[in-house]
């Protein structure tokens, strides 16, 4: 190939790739250098931003408001993806030995195209304490009721199973795009040899999803700890700060008190913790690399 033909399909390339690169800088890349100057500042949208230094990190490091609502979301993250990551396994486990039916992907798909807004108030509804079908359902069995979303002991649970019912679905479809991607001849083999259904996903379908498993629990992760709009239109943070999660705290401190510097900072301490996060993760599953030669 020539030079000069080499220098076109270059031209071509940044051509294609302008859209996406100025989308990414003024949506992505000016927001973050901007918020990541508020950190340094006393700002309050009333005001100049006047630089404080390191002020508000300080402040924060001895906030306790801020380590409960980490804590707090932490917990809801280890709920989450602990359960979604099993039920989506389990499921993209069965459909792969069992089915491939296309109807049952696309009704696996449906509560992920909800609005979370909508899944937040749907469920708000089922979960009522005294209106709601699944304590009434409960009532009737001698069971309930059940304060789902106003008891502190079941809200974040509540909130966990929510959430992993509206995303189970969709990591169950990624994961089972993994597991197509399996050679077949290699369960073919396991059989003959012998080994049940449930050796051959523990030694075969396992080792060889590692790499889609690793992008499938880095992206609940960090979904995970941006859980904001489930909690908005079900708990608002409660009860008794239960379910104050890390970007409530956020949201509470830029646009209820308007401390837009101090918000700013906790969001850039959120955004280094999901960074080392998800450098450990893929470090210890090992996410570049596949067992299948």
């Amino acid at each position: 190939m020539s030079v000069t033909k080499r220098r076109d399909d270059r031209r071509a390339a940044w051509f294609f790739l302008a859209p996406v690169l100025v989308g990414f800088v003024v949506f992505y890349g000016y927001p973050a250098v901007r918020g990541a100057w508020y950190s340094v500042t006393d700002y309050t949208m009333l005001n100049t931003p006047s630089f404080v230094g390191a002020d508000n990190y300080t402040e924060l490091a001895h906030d306790g408001e801020f380590w409960h609502s980490l804590l707090v979301t932490v917990w809801y993250v280890i709920l989450n993806i602990g359960s979604q990551t099993i039920l989506a396994l389990g499921i993209a486990a069965l459909m792969h030995r069992l089915t491939r039916s296309t109807v049952l992907r696309a009704t696996l798909l449906l509560p992920w195209l909800v609005p979370n807004v909508t899944v937040g108030l749907l469920w708000t509804w089922l979960l009522d304490t005294n209106l709601g079908f699944v304590n009434h359902l409960l009532t009737s069995l001698d069971i309930g009721p059940i304060g789902f979303l106003t008891d502190d002991t079941w809200a974040m649970p509540s909130i966990a199973a929510i959430n992993t019912w509206a995303y189970t679905g969709y990591t169950a479809l990624l994961l089972y795009a993994g597991m197509l991607q399996v050679p077949q001849y290699l369960y073919e083999s396991a059989a003959i040899d012998g080994a049940n259904e449930w050796r051959m996903f523990r030694r075969i379908t396992l080792p060889l999803l590692r790499p889609v498993l690793a992008l499938v629990l880095v992206v609940s992760l960090i979904g995970s700890f941006q859980i904001f709009d489930t909690i908005a239109v079900t708990t608002f943070g409660g009860p008794v700060n239960a379910t104050r999660v890390i970007y409530y705290f956020i949201y509470e401190q830029a646009f209820r008190y308007f401390h837009m510097g101090y918000a700013a900072a906790a969001a850039i301490c959120l955004a280094l913790i999901l960074g080392v996060l998800t450098a450990i993760q893929m470090r210890l599953l090992r996410a570049s690399r596949s067992d299948l030669a």
